[in-house]
């Protein structure tokens, strides 16, 4: 499993919106990486932000 899939698995797993320090800490993954990952699924509108600095992913 790649970076990219535990902070999306990280995502799934969870009930409520999570910050990049958040999903550093469920994933495993260090923050900076979480970041660089996060703006890509942002930019893709893999997730989205129900309150500032706080993310879900979105509803497809």
């Amino acid at each position: 499993m790649d970076d990219k899939e535990k902070v999306i698995e990280a995502f799934k797993n969870s009930e409520e919106p999570l910050n990049a320090k958040k999903v550093s800490e469920l994933s495993g993954v260090e923050k900076k990486e979480v970041d660089k990952i996060m703006k890509e699924l942002k930019k893709d509108e893999t997730i989205v932000s129900p309150k500032r600095c706080y993310w879900t992913l979105a509803e497809k």
